[in-house]
């Protein structure tokens, strides 16, 4: 095992659909995909900035084991279904908004009036169906951004109007993280781990942005742990600076090698010292026209090179 713990990298980031990505993270030290893929996981599910309808008002109905005339669903259902709003608070203090419908047909939360610190993200999402076409109706909300989930009791307790009904409300905008761990190599580093995070979100926020955050949230606890003591940070394997990349990128035929040698790489496609270095000796044992004495030669020719 290596006895230094390089950076990790991001490979490459595959977007799944609008709110959907999947993160390759690779190559990390042994053991360390499961110790960022299960961090990275509870944090993104718990601790993501979102926004949620806290409490809410609607004439006719005191409490929420009521129904009100003229609407099809009961209050209870109308709670659920407010849940399932999802929306973008930009402001660090409660917003109040409302919502006015006349007639018969569905409400939607595209029928909420919004300030410019309140964005809806489901439009279409319904929120409750009137049915009797003189019905007027009337809701007041309560908007406000948080993190991870506030319980029913802890909302009413610190609800902006006693006569308004509280919600229990889930800030996350993260639904949904998997996270698995396959092994992968960097030349003879062989015991290394990829780790491939997928993230989805109910659209007020991209998984990219999501992504950062907690890792963001994850260098702020730990840095706080760790007083004055630093660990000098290792490039990520594979990673290189400017120079490393002109000489890894040095073709075969320039490396004075023997014609014999050179010719046996180049036939096997192995071009540049790039890709050289990313073969094992056992796989270079087994290249066609690839015997000892040029593998010899190319080890002293590597360590000539400091590589």
């Amino acid at each position: 095992m290596s006895k230094v713990i390089h950076n990790p990298a991001l490979a490459r980031v595959d977007d799944n659909g609008a709110n959907s990505s999947t993160f390759v993270i690779e190559p990390l030290h042994a053991g360390y995909g499961n110790t960022l893929g299960n961090s990275l996981r509870r944090v993104l599910l718990s601790s993501i900035r979102g926004g949620a309808i806290v409490a809410f008002r609607i004439e006719g109905a005191t409490h929420e084991f009521t129904t009100v005339d003229g609407i099809k669903e009961d209050v209870v259902d109308i709670m659920l279904n407010l849940k399932g709003v999802n929306l973008i608070c930009h402001s660090d203090e409660p917003v109040e908004i409302s919502l006015d419908k006349k007639g018969a047909g569905v409400i939607t939360a595209g029928d909420i009036k919004t300030t410019a610190d309140v964005e809806i993200v489901n439009p279409d999402h319904v929120i409750c169906t009137v049915d009797d076409a003189k019905k007027s109706v009337h809701f007041d909300f309560v908007v406000e951004a948080g993190r991870g989930y506030r319980d029913i009791d802890e909302s009413s307790t610190d609800r902006l109007h006693s006569d308004m009904i509280a919600l229990d409300a889930a800030f996350s905008p993260v639904l949904r993280v998997r996270y698995k761990v396959d092994p992968t190599r960097v030349g003879q580093e062989t015991n290394l781990d990829k780790l491939e995070l997928s993230i989805e979100t109910d659209g007020s926020i991209s998984p990219r942005d999501a992504f950062e955050e907690a890792a963001a949230l994850l260098v702020n606890q730990y840095t706080a742990l760790a007083g004055s003591t630093t660990v000098e940070a290792a490039p990520a394997l594979g990673q290189s600076n400017e120079e490393d990349d002109n000489q890894l990128n040095t073709p075969i035929e320039n490396l004075n090698l023997s014609a014999r040698t050179a010719n046996a790489l180049v036939n096997n496609e192995i071009r540049t010292v790039h890709d050289l270095v990313t073969l094992s000796e056992q796989e270079l044992r087994e290249l066609k026209g690839f015997g000892s004495k040029a593998l010899d030669e190319v080890k002293d020719k590597l360590a000539e090179l400091e590589i």
